[in-house]
C-alpha cells in the first residue's frame, strides 16, 4: 500500500499539470497556434467558408455575446466590476469572441497576459478587418495595450 500511494499521487500530479496548461484562444481551427507564428498563406476556401457560414450565423452571434455577458457579469460579482486583477483567461475569450462576431474570415489567435496586454496574430481577408483588430478589443474591459501581428492573407492569382 505504502509502494502505489506515491503512484496514485504522482498521477493526479501529472494529470493537473496537463489539465492546467492553457493554450491561447483562436477564432477558428486553422487559426495559427501561437501568437508568435507567421502566418502569410491563406487558408483553404472550404475551411473559410464554414467558419464564414458560422461566425455570421445569427445563433453563434448570440452565444458569443451571451459569453461576453457571462464574463463581465462574473467579474463584476468576484471583482467589484474593476477592470485591473483580471484573469488573462477572461481578457482572451471575451477578445476572441468579440473579434469572431465583428471579423468574419478572421483566422487569428488572441494571447493575453496579466498586465491586460493582448497579441493577435493570423490573418484577415482584408484591409479594413486589420483596422478593426486595433479598435474592437479595446470595449473589453481589461485591455490595456494591443500587440497587433496579424497581417491581410495573399489572394491567391
Amino acid at each position: 500500500m505504502n509502494k502505489i500511494t506515491p503512484f496514485f499521487i504522482s498521477c493526479i500530479l501529472l494529470f493537473g499539470a496537463t489539465a492546467c496548461q492553457n493554450p491561447p484562444a483562436r477564432t477558428s481551427a486553422d487559426a495559427p497556434n501561437t501568437t508568435a507564428e507567421q502566418v502569410t498563406q491563406a487558408p483553404s476556401a472550404q475551411a473559410t467558408e464554414a467558419a464564414l457560414k458560422d461566425a455570421q450565423s445569427e445563433i453563434r452571434k448570440k452565444q458569443l455575446n451571451a459569453d461576453i455577458r457571462a464574463r463581465e457579469q462574473r467579474n463584476n460579482q468576484l471583482n467589484d466590476g474593476s477592470a485591473t486583477k483580471r484573469a488573462a483567461r477572461d481578457i482572451e475569450s471575451e477578445v476572441r469572441s468579440k473579434l469572431e462576431a465583428n471579423i468574419p474570415n478572421g483566422h487569428l489567435t488572441v494571447a493575453a497576459s496579466e498586465d491586460g496586454t493582448v497579441t493577435i496574430s493570423g490573418t484577415v481577408a482584408k484591409k479594413d478587418q486589420l483596422a478593426k483588430i486595433d479598435t474592437l478589443p479595446k470595449e473589453i474591459k481589461g485591455v490595456t495595450k494591443i500587440v497587433n501581428k496579424a497581417t491581410v492573407e495573399q489572394t491567391k492569382s
